[in-house]
């Protein structure tokens, strides 16, 4: 596919049922982990504007941040912190929709106000959380978890 983004708009279901099939069209054929980690985060952000898009990767006892979109990031959580380590060690989606108010919320960026990490997990382990942080409160819901799975879903790692 070529690397020209259509953006959507409408509500946000048809903005993610216009973006899944350009997704796909950018992970079919590319075996690059980092080429398409990093193709899904500028694909969100372009399309959502949030304040910040991108990936932490399960390297042994940590979540080293991968690909982003975004202000600089917090580089390295451990399982069970913050909202990513959280969402890791329960295998779990997790929204947050005032991350203030997360016990243990590691604050990368005092502009976040809420947040979704949603795992990706092959064979029943968590190999990497997409993170996504917004300006606003209570800014994603379960269509966003819906949706967001579904793209998490269809990364190859």
């Amino acid at each position: 596919m070529a690397e020209d983004l259509q953006i959507a708009q409408g509500d946000k279901t048809a903005q993610y049922t216009s973006l899944i099939p350009q997704i796909k069209g950018l992970l079919e054929g590319e075996p690059d982990l980092v080429a398409n980690l990093a193709n899904v985060a500028a694909a969100l952000k372009e399309q959502f504007n949030w304040f910040w898009v991108g990936f932490y990767v399960v390297k042994a006892s940590e979540l080293v941040l991968g690909p982003f979109q975004g202000p600089v990031a917090c580089t390295r959580i451990r399982k069970g912190k913050g909202v990513c380590g959280t969402s890791w060690e329960q295998a779990t989606t997790l929204i947050v929709p005032d991350v203030a108010a997360f016990p243990g919320h590691i604050a990368c960026s005092s502009l976040s106000q809420s947040e979704i990490v949603v795992p990706l997990i092959r064979n029943g382990i968590v190999q990497a959380v997409l993170d996504v942080d917004s300006e606003h409160l209570a800014h994603f819901d379960e269509t966003d978890k819906k949706y967001l799975e579904e793209i998490v879903a269809l990364i190859n790692i």
